[in-house]
């Protein structure tokens, strides 16, 4: 069985210690929903993040 992973939103944001946090709490609530969260430092500028929403 193949699981397909959408991308519905990607946004770059200014990069915070405790982001992670939020992201942590978004998957743990929502995974029920077929969501998922990620976050990423960018590459170009380590003062931004990369926050994207999948659906699963």
């Amino acid at each position: 069985m193949e699981s397909k992973i959408e991308v519905i939103s990607t946004v770059k944001i200014q990069h915070s210690p405790d982001l992670y946090k939020v992201v942590d709490a978004l998957n743990r609530t929502l995974k029920e929903k077929d969501l998922m969260f990620g976050l990423a430092l960018d590459q170009e500028d380590k003062n931004k993040a990369i926050f994207t929403i999948y659906r699963t």
